[in-house]
């Protein structure tokens, strides 16, 4: 295995200062703030290895990182550019790497069905079809995400269009426009990263302890990812000091949205902007208000809803129901051409109408163990745990859908899925608030019969072999089996007569009446689904084997998705009912 040493980040000069927060901790600002490198064109070049850092006094802890000991490169790219991502994993085990909020083919995705075998390389080509906006790329590697995020593999993504270009904003990058990863981690007396502990007790931004930044006092542009396990962040500044959220997940909003206040859960990302132009000489903290968040959310006081859910350990984290600080930033002069204006208003967007969904899907949580420990989890979707060998559901290509989520369980998930972004219809029955309406790819679903739903599209991309992924993006939870998968089907592809799909073959194709399949033996006994282009289950037949004659003479003209699935595999073809 490669050992890297720590890379130099550009950083401002050094300097202590002593805060005292409203909790009664100080915190210390002693470390210059890491900006990452940034890496950009047509084909670039990431290298995951290991590494060891110098957090703490004493031995050096071991760590995992992208061209570099601890997180990785900013990827700086132009909307509609091809790019070609050369992953090679030097990590000693396999790994994944999933562009998180990027709409990208299924085969380029990361998921955990895209396996980086050590020492091999994998170098998924795709164009950007994102708007201007600010993703992330980390591990996905099933039951193994949480520890290779937590040892140091996550880096930013930023995505720039035409329009956010023509916008007067902060953009140069590390002065002005700064990227800003929030963790937080817990070391062993060894100072080694803990994996899965609750006792995250060190706050970091991009990898740094204690951190500090110099910036010009003018609009200075922030954009934030929590890139931690499970802590959900309340964030602000010291003496409420204002700012402007100008972008969620997806890209920017159709106006900036001014607030004291950003609830930022795991895998969500915002930019803001900050006015630090009357604070010349002065310094303001960027800080967790962990004592405002209400129960039931992982680092309020009380992480659960109800009596007497508890989580080994949580009671004794001081970043539990109290306030702690990020980084502090010490405002110097401004620079030659500063941002000192707000744009009124930013890009137009273009939600789909409920009226026009072409199917609506729930999905529900629930904890496996009812009782005082049902907030340890583990937890489910729909009743199921993930199961790499089980696709949950097919969508149809182009579909427009409306997903409801209902958490039945004691604390929020945040809950994410892959290829598409999404725009939030109402969060327990009531509108968004207005910083929460652009364009997202994770919602905090409240504890305790809180419901969410979003309308999306899944346009573009389609592939009967590799599925993509939903799960909570709770690390810990997606680890142990919160997750689930689906396929977006073409269903205007594959209808010739007897068309066979993983051993299985329908004819005649269009149908009229009757429907003949043939399936391979080796199958077994399985289930037998026919879908609509809407994505409903019309058919269902369980514990049969082929061959058989299936009746599609009640079934109305158009296209069909029929899946058989056993304990030994599945197999899809698709079928027209076609009468005149």
């Amino acid at each position: 295995m490669r050992d890297l040493t720590l890379p130099s980040f550009r950083s401002s000069l050094p300097g202590t200062v002593l805060v005292l927060l409203a909790s009664g901790f100080t915190a210390s600002a002693q470390n210059p703030l890491a900006i990452p490198p940034t890496v950009s064109g047509t084909e670039i070049d990431l290298e995951l290895a290991t590494g060891t850092v110098p957090f703490l006094p004493g031995a050096a802890t071991q760590t995992m990182g992208v061209n570099g000991p601890l997180l990785g490169p900013t990827i700086i790219l132009q909307q509609d550019q091809q790019v070609t991502l050369n992953v090679t994993n030097h990590l000693g085990e396999p790994t994944t790497i999933h562009w998180h909020g990027m709409h990208v083919p299924p085969e380029a995705d990361g998921g955990p069905h895209i396996v980086i075998d050590p020492d091999a390389t994998w170098s998924p080509s795709f164009t950007v079809l994102e708007q201007a906006s600010t993703h992330w790329y980390h591990p996905h590697l099933h039951m193994h995400t949480n520890a290779h995020v937590i040892k140091g593999i996550a880096g930013l993504i930023i995505v720039r269009d035409p329009v956010e270009a023509a916008l007067t904003l902060p953009r140069t990058y590390g002065v002005d426009d700064l990227p800003l990863v929030l963790q937080t981690k817990q070391f062993d007396a060894g100072n080694q990263v803990v994996v899965g502990g609750a006792l995250d007790t060190h706050v970091m931004v991009n990898g740094t302890l204690d951190p500090y930044v110099d910036v010009p006092a003018q609009m200075v542009r922030l954009r934030l990812l929590n890139g931690a396990t499970e802590r959900v962040f309340n964030l602000g500044f010291t003496g409420n000091q204002p700012f402007y959220q100008i972008g969620s997940d997806g890209g920017l909003l159709s106006a900036p949205v001014t607030l004291t206040r950003l609830r930022l859960a795991p895998g969500e990302r915002a930019e803001l902007l900050v006015d630090l132009g009357a604070l010349q000489g002065q310094s303001i903290e960027l800080v967790s208000f962990g004592s405002e968040l209400p129960a039931a959310i992982y680092g309020a006081a009380q992480p659960g809803m109800g009596m007497g859910q508890t989580i080994p350990n949580y009671t004794s984290n001081p970043l539990n129901g109290n306030d702690f600080t990020f980084l502090r930033l010490d405002v110097g002069a401004p620079t030659a051409d500063p941002i000192t204006t707000v744009p009124a208003t930013l890009v137009t967007l273009n939600p789909w109408p409920e009226a026009s969904a072409d199917a609506t899907r729930s999905f529900t949580f629930t904890p496996v163990n009812m009782g005082p420990t049902a907030i340890q989890g583990p937890f489910l979707i729909n009743g199921a745990p993930y199961d790499m060998m089980t696709i949950n559901f097919d969508v149809p290509l182009d579909n427009i859908e409306v997903w409801q989520l209902t958490n039945q369980s004691p604390i929020a998930h945040p809950f994410h899925v892959h290829d598409v972004q999404f725009y939030i219809l109402d969060i327990n029955g009531a509108a968004p608030p207005p910083n929460m309406q652009g364009r997202k790819d994770v919602v905090l679903v409240p504890a305790g019969m809180g419901t969410v739903r979003f309308i999306t599209r899944f346009e573009d991309f389609a592939s009967e072999e590799v599925p993509y992924m939903y799960h909570c993006h709770m690390l810990t939870h997606e680890d142990a089996g919160m997750m689930g998968q689906f396929r977006v089907i073409d269903p205007s592809q594959g209808v010739e007569e007897g068309i066979a799909g993983n051993g299985l073959v329908v004819a005649p194709n269009p149908a009229v009446n009757q429907l003949r399949i043939t399936l391979d033996p080796a199958l077994g006994l399985g289930t037998l689904t026919v879908t609509d282009l809407a994505g409903r289950a019309v058919l269902v037949h369980k514990e049969v084997a082929g061959p058989l004659r299936l009746d599609v003479g009640t079934l109305p003209s158009g296209g069909y998705l029929l899946t058989f699935r056993s304990v030994k595999g599945t197999a899809t073809s698709r079928f027209v009912v076609g009468r005149e």
